[in-house]
């Protein structure tokens, strides 16, 4: 993916992030991906007091994306400042891979990032 690419995405992320509800971890998450269609969905974490219900930001971007039509998941990315870099946790990771083939995942803090396929993220994943 070129750096034009990544960086809309990275922006789409952050501001996906300020609005995130994350009353009980202040654990701000932003997430967007790129669909085959070419469009950037974005989603933000939104915590509930019931943890087991809280959903990542990183499935809600791709429900709204999946829910919108789009079929194909190109890339991500996953932006926080909460100190350490949010690599999605197995539910995305399992989430995305209905949807990517292989696709580049970014995770960021806005000072550092890292770049990953999901195959490497998720190998041997169950489909």
């Amino acid at each position: 993916m070129d750096e034009k690419t990544l960086s809309l995405l990275e922006d789409a992320a952050k501001k996906a992030a300020e609005k995130a509800y994350c009353p009980y971890s202040g654990y701000r998450v932003g997430a967007a991906v790129l669909a085959g269609s070419g469009k950037i969905y974005d989603g933000c974490n939104i915590e509930n007091a019931s943890y087991s219900l809280t959903m990542c930001a990183e499935r809600t971007a791709l429900f709204k994306a999946v829910s919108a039509g789009e079929r194909e998941i190109l890339a991500v990315c996953v932006y926080s400042d909460g100190g350490k870099l949010p690599y999605p946790c197995g539910a995305c990771r399992q989430a995305l891979s209905e949807f990517c083939n292989d696709a580049q995942i970014t995770v960021t803090d806005g000072k550092e990032r890292v770049t990953a396929l999901l195959s490497e993220l998720l190998p041997q994943c169950f489909r």
